[in-house]
């Protein structure tokens, strides 16, 4: 049993399924162009769905934006965005900077005091 082959189709090369009976979705294209490099890119979407205003440039990485009509484009609502807070943007929410300058003074005189002693005890160990 072990010695003979399965006949009459190639494992994994063909579907024995067909496509009748099957319906497509209709489907709508739609260019967007890239605000730095202005290359234009057409993607496919189906006809009933909601359109993104922005996507990404596949070149750049930039915002490209949907082109409505003739060479117009959309315009993008950026206002609710949300702007990325730095370290020192949240550290100022917590502190005032005459308690950070105060930390900071008191940081390196301690760094500054375990230097002094670190070099004490490397001098001993060389001149014993």
């Amino acid at each position: 049993m072990a010695d003979r082959s399965l006949r009459g189709i190639r494992l994994g090369a063909q579907s024995l399924q067909s496509e009748e009976g099957v319906v497509f979705h209709e489907r709508a294209q739609h260019t967007y162009t890239c605000t730095s490099c202005g290359r234009d890119t057409t993607l496919t979407f189906a006809a009933d769905a909601e359109l993104p205003e922005a996507w990404e440039c596949r070149t750049c990485g930039a915002e490209a934006l949907r082109q409505i009509g003739d060479g117009t484009t959309a315009e993008v609502d950026h206002s609710g965005d949300k702007v990325a807070r730095s370290h020192w943007d949240m550290l100022l929410e917590r502190r005032t900077l005459p308690e950070l300058e105060e930390l900071l003074e008191e940081r390196l005189a301690y760094v500054r005091a375990r230097r002094g002693a670190g070099e004490d005890v490397s001098l001993t160990k060389l001149s014993a």
